[in-house]
């Protein structure tokens, strides 16, 4: 089976039935390893993430989710990550972090703080990964039924479920620009979007909802582009089959990077859709009763990534040959992937304000965005980032250690 059969095969994120919580078990203490796929090189999670918006689009995540899981959230038995948070030793226990797709390079920064000791400095006795997947439940789902303390997820899908009355709020982001582009070949590249007039755009159907805000965001009249329905291995646009592809900077840019094809790429963020990604989220009542546990945990990966910055290279051989070693991956492919990623964590506003943190500015600009999909959020309602702002205020020296900004190859 090739990469591209197993990206057909990824399908709509599972939520629960009225019959209750249908949660993927995890399993306890420290890294554990749940995911094992046949592809030499590796789905990425876009396409788990893409198929969550496309299929259920930004207003019908809570639903489902509020149906199985609300009521009785409260009584979950599984405390996850509790212990001492007053004068001491800190003993937070296992820290159980749910990851958006599978342990990829994504997440480098998760595993360069657990295999470096950051997480054990800060209190965790351990760390226990819950991978996402093409059949696992919705990040969301675990982090409000407490089987995750944190997950990774996207504005988009949280605030869906906050809409529907999911008690989750951002905690941070890790990227500050949204990694979803129009890719063209070089020689003939979409520059902006009008540029895509008159021109074949391949979008996957499980973008559509996205693809759909784009082009309001934009405003731009959908029926002079020619939208292809496609899936997602991007050799239709070498082929001349289509003259732009929906894609992730992090992802197919970089496998027709590494086939010897020039590409060029033109970044949704820039162009209306200032959405960040990689999002922190939490319970909303564990800000106010763990709040030690999350500064911990902030710290932890303010650390991990930040030396994933300095040296990509590190995050891409922890992948591969620890984290993600199930996965086949390589290092080379996952190396440039985490040179990419780097673009979107570190601006001039996380240089000088930290990593994670979003400025008040960008903060509106995704509320606005939400709105032209359906939802009708206050920041308050989405963001709480009172976390970060401590943090950085009782140790400035993680600005200090931050690396210059990086730039485009």
């Amino acid at each position: 089976m090739n990469t591209a059969d197993i990206r057909r095969q990824r399908g709509v994120p599972r939520f629960a039935g009225s019959g209750g919580c249908s949660v993927r078990p995890h399993l306890g203490g420290t890294f554990v390893n749940r995911y094992r796929r046949t592809a030499p090189t590796g789905p990425a999670r876009r396409d788990f993430v893409r198929a969550g918006l496309g299929a259920v689009g930004l207003t019908a995540v809570g639903g489902p989710l509020l149906a199985a899981c609300g009521s009785s959230a409260s009584k979950s038995a599984a405390s996850v990550g509790t212990g001492t948070t007053g004068p001491g030793p800190k003993n937070f226990g296992t820290l159980t972090y749910r990851l958006s797709w599978v342990e990829n390079v994504e997440f480098a920064g998760a595993y360069i703080a657990d295999s470096k000791g950051y997480y054990k400095a800060e209190g965790f006795s351990g760390l226990s990964i819950i991978p996402g997947g093409p059949s696992a439940t919705p990040m969301e789902t675990d982090v409000v039924t407490k089987k995750a303390i944190v997950a990774i997820s996207s504005p988009d899908i949280t605030g869906a479920a906050v809409a529907k009355g999911a008690p989750l709020k951002i905690i941070g982001a890790q990227y500050q620009k949204n990694p979803f582009v129009i890719m063209s070949m070089a020689d003939k590249p979409i520059a902006k979007p009008e540029d895509m007039y008159g021109k074949k755009i391949g979008v996957q159907g499980a973008n559509e909802s996205v693809w759909n805000a784009f082009l309001a965001a934009a405003k731009l009249d959908a029926s002079k582009i020619t939208k292809v329905p496609v899936q997602f291995d991007p050799t239709p646009l070498t082929q001349g089959t289509v003259d732009g592809w929906f894609s992730f900077i992090t992802n197919e840019p970089v496998d027709l990077g590494m086939k010897g094809f020039k590409v060029a790429t033109m970044m949704l963020a820039d162009h209306g859709y200032p959405l960040v990604s990689e999002v922190y989220i939490v319970r909303a009542d564990t800000i106010a009763s763990q709040r030690p546990l999350l500064k911990a945990l902030l710290r932890a990966e303010i650390k991990g990534w930040t030396d994933n910055l300095k040296d990509p290279g590190l995050g891409a051989s922890l992948t591969v040959n620890t984290y993600g070693k199930s996965l086949g991956l390589k290092v080379d492919e996952q190396a440039l992937e985490s040179k990419a990623e780097n673009l979107l964590i570190l601006n001039a506003e996380t240089k000088t304000n930290g990593i994670f943190t979003v400025t008040d500015a960008l903060i509106e600009q995704n509320i606005a965005t939400l709105k032209t999909g359906g939802l009708n959020l206050s920041a308050s309602q989405l963001f709480d980032l009172s976390l970060l702002k401590e943090v950085y205020q009782e140790d400035p020296g993680l600005i200090a250690a931050l690396p210059a900004v990086p730039t485009p190859a």
